[in-house]
């Protein structure tokens, strides 16, 4: 086995990475993208992000522009979603969220986490977006973007799961 320091001396990220390649990847590690994921990075490839490590795809992320009205462009907010990004935002009204966040099983415990929200934080802040909003239940998402000093709000329930909102207030220069 490779030593960490090894490992993680190929990963890079790749914004816009090839739908072909990604949608082969997602196939094999994933099964079918979905209708609004699909929606989403038709709209701008840039809203796709590849972690990619000596030209394989380990993971992915996928994420969208936001606001407090609209979930995605057409898609009105429920009134309880709105009460939650209100108080994270602190009079914020547009974000970006990210949607999807995945690696691979036999990547996950490596640091690479880390490193994808190092870069995304920064990606985003430089895009002139001052925060990041994510929706999830997983706890090693929910332990990275405590240590990372997300916001939370507890208890939007959607197809019979609880999910938390998690925010990060961005400073752009």
């Amino acid at each position: 086995m490779k030593p960490m320091q090894e490992l993680r001396s190929n990963l890079r990220f790749v914004v816009g990475c090839k739908i072909e390649e990604f949608m082969a990847y997602y196939k094999e590690a994933r099964g079918t993208l979905n209708d609004t994921e699909k929606y989403i990075i038709s709209q701008d490839p840039k809203h796709l992000i590849v972690w990619k490590d000596n030209g394989r795809i380990l993971g992915h992320a996928i994420w969208h522009e936001s606001n407090l009205e609209e979930h995605r462009k057409g898609v009105p907010r429920e009134e309880k979603d709105k009460e939650f990004l209100q108080k994270l935002l602190g009079g914020r009204k547009e974000f970006a969220e990210l949607h999807e966040l995945w690696l691979k099983p036999e990547h996950r415990g490596k640091g690479f986490g880390k490193k994808f929200f190092d870069f995304f934080e920064g990606f985003i802040s430089n895009r002139g977006f001052e925060a990041i909003i994510y929706y999830t239940n997983d706890p090693a998402a929910l332990a990275m973007c405590r240590r990372r000093g997300y916001k939370e709000a507890y208890g939007l329930e959607e197809e019979g799961e609880v999910y938390y909102v998690l925010c990060l207030l961005l400073k752009n220069e």
